[in-house]
């Protein structure tokens, strides 16, 4: 879905994905405008827009090839290290492993996703037995050059056994989810004996106690322990900052010291009128102190809240892992909004649904702003590419469940069927890059356990 590299999609059962790819240097903007049906039961006093952040919204940024089916690090460029791994150094050798690891990971994950959507035996097995013969030929490369310096043999076996694990796992998913027929059975055994390699290689080479692969908690968590290993020094760190904690501060500080000068004077007042300590007195003190502690923190609330509107609340910045070299910056907003807040061009596109579909409706604002800090990237790298991922979770909490039975007649006969309770978020994604601003509009039907659908709506539709 979408167009100029910004991409909506599901990632799992209640979470969405924002995607997106930069160049060195470049600068962008990204709005999501989320309209959640009041029903829904979101609203600022039930969804607190800076916990839903910290929960909810995850950033990921790392190199990027577009040429997801083939790694970008081919073996000519990996094996040059490899052959020079004494003289290049041992983070360079590891660099290197990674780089090529982790584009062999993301190539299969998308060769396997577009194998799957082929229903029809006939493509789905020639596709499936070409990828095997692909990533045999890719891990064969990899494993032709072992080191021989016994401290960067630990960095190889690592991938080694995780990339050949996980090519394992994605064949028996290929095989398990892909469509079955008994005209194609000696390309399914092919495909079986490959994942039967890969097992048997692993075994050979000790890579996993027999403990840990009798435990399918501990192999599977000891696989995603090697899986950010790999990630390092492709997959940026990073660090969030809250952007207005000394302004909070000084709000805070500043309320309280009008606070007390009033309640001061009040003190100073009350001691002039009575000449001697009595119980009027203590209970007029004790009034007071009450009242100040009720308001202080109500009229701090409303003056912070008057304050931070519209203004950016985190800066996430992304650094390279080895060299701890400044990648990205993100700037970034959310809040609950007005419909008056909407952006001309945004409020046109919500005006556009159906009127059955108007519904009295709650608005969260999300914005991120990316600089790309960099001048250039790695080698054979000319984007990076960053990822916003939305736990939709917390937008269910207050949902129905189900909505009771449809009843329908057959002849004589009566028939019922359950049916569920959905609702629909409607969601603008605003991009503005150098080439301009550009708009997508979705519709998302969710339950309470998943997303349903995801629909994008041309932008010109009435």
């Amino acid at each position: 879905m979408g167009v100029n590299k910004v991409k909506l999609s599901q990632d799992e059962n209640l979470s969405i994905k924002i995607s997106n790819q930069l160049l060195p240097q470049a600068k962008q903007r990204i709005d999501l405008y989320f309209s959640l049906p009041v029903e829904m039961g979101i609203s600022p006093s039930t969804l607190n827009a800076e916990d839903y952040f910290y929960s909810n919204i995850k950033s990921h940024s790392a190199y990027y090839s577009a040429k997801l089916h083939l790694p970008l690090v081919r073996s000519r460029f990996i094996s040059q290290h490899f052959e020079e791994e004494n003289k290049n150094g041992q983070s360079d050798y590891r660099l290197n492993l990674n780089l090529y690891s982790y584009q062999l990971k993301i190539a299969l994950d998308a060769d396997i996703k577009q194998t799957l959507k082929l229903k029809n035996s006939e493509e789905f097995y020639p596709a499936a037995i070409e990828l095997a013969e692909q990533i045999a030929n890719l891990v064969k490369k990899l494993r032709r050059y072992t080191p021989s310096d016994s401290k960067l043999s630990s960095f190889f076996e690592n991938a080694d056994n995780y990339l050949s694990w996980h090519i394992e796992q994605s064949f028996l998913k290929l095989l398990s989810k892909g469509p079955k027929s008994s005209d194609f059975a000696t390309e399914r055994e092919f495909l079986l004996a490959f994942c039967r390699e890969e097992n048997n290689y692993r075994v050979v080479c000790k890579y996993n106690s027999q403990v840990t692969l009798d435990d399918p908690n501990r192999i599977t968590n000891k696989m995603r322990l090697l899986q950010r290993l790999i990630e390092y020094g492709v997959v940026f760190q990073k660090k969030t900052r809250y952007l207005d904690l000394n302004l909070k501060r000084l709000v805070r500080g500043s309320v309280t010291a009008v606070i007390m000068a009033f309640v001061m004077v009040l003190v100073l007042n009350a001691r002039s009128n009575f000449t001697e300590v009595t119980v009027a007195l203590i209970a007029f003190l004790g009034l007071i102190y009450g009242l100040r502690e009720t308001f202080k923190e109500d009229l701090t609330s409303l003056i912070w809240r008057k304050i931070q509107k519209g203004r950016p609340k985190w800066q996430n910045l992304f650094r390279h892992s080895v060299n701890q070299k400044r990648i990205l910056s993100q700037i970034l907003w959310l809040e609950h909004i007005d419909s008056k807040d909407l952006p001309k061009a945004v409020n046109e596109l919500f005006q556009q649904r159906r009127q059955q579909n108007k519904q009295a409706a709650r608005l969260l604002h999300f914005r991120c702003d990316n600089k790309v800090l960099a001048k250039e990237f790695l080698p054979g790298y000319e984007e990076i590419q960053q990822q916003i991922f939305f736990n939709l979770t917390p937008f269910v909490r207050f949902l129905k469940k189900g909505a009771g039975r449809l009843y329908s007649l057959d002849g004589q006969k009566i028939s019922s069927k359950a049916v569920e309770r959905r609702y629909q978020v409607n969601l603008i994604l605003r991009n503005v890059d150098q080439e301009g601003e550009h708009f997508q509009r979705f519709k998302i039907t969710l339950n309470r356990s998943e997303i349903v659908n995801i629909e994008g709506i041309l932008v010109s539709d009435d």
